[in-house]
């Protein structure tokens, strides 16, 4: 678990990560960030998520990763009818280009970052 901005407070492993990775094109900037709020709000209703971190450059590319605790999870998400209609408008609008993978993650660790020690004195 995590308490820093950003990053998504997760239980221990096992659980599956969906990583989105798209390149957005310059279509409808209006609907795509209403609908990408509206996306946030539903999943974090889905039976199953856990969390998400998410991240786009000022060019474009960006990545989102979504946490879930099953594949059965990812499924009803990916069955919801209104992110289905709301692939199909990144498909057609959106993104030039888009992939999606999906893994299970066995371990994970982190930290922060620490200052260096002092060095010992002679």
């Amino acid at each position: 678990m995590t308490d820093h901005p950003g990053f998504a407070a997760l239980p221990s492993p096992p659980y599956y990560a969906v990583i989105f990775s798209s390149q957005r094109s310059a279509e409808d900037e209006t609907g795509y960030h209403a609908t990408a709020e509206r996306m946030l709000e539903l999943v974090q209703e889905q039976p199953g998520f856990l969390g998400s971190e998410s991240t786009r450059g000022a060019d474009g590319f960006g990545i989102t990763v979504a946490y879930f605790e099953s594949e059965a999870a990812i499924a009803a998400w990916r069955n919801h009818a209104e992110h289905t209609a709301a692939r199909r408008d990144g498909h057609r609008l959106w993104y030039r280009h888009f992939e999606l993978r999906i893994a299970k993650v066995e371990r994970a660790y982190g930290g922060v970052r620490r200052e260096a020690a002092p060095e010992a004195s002679p």
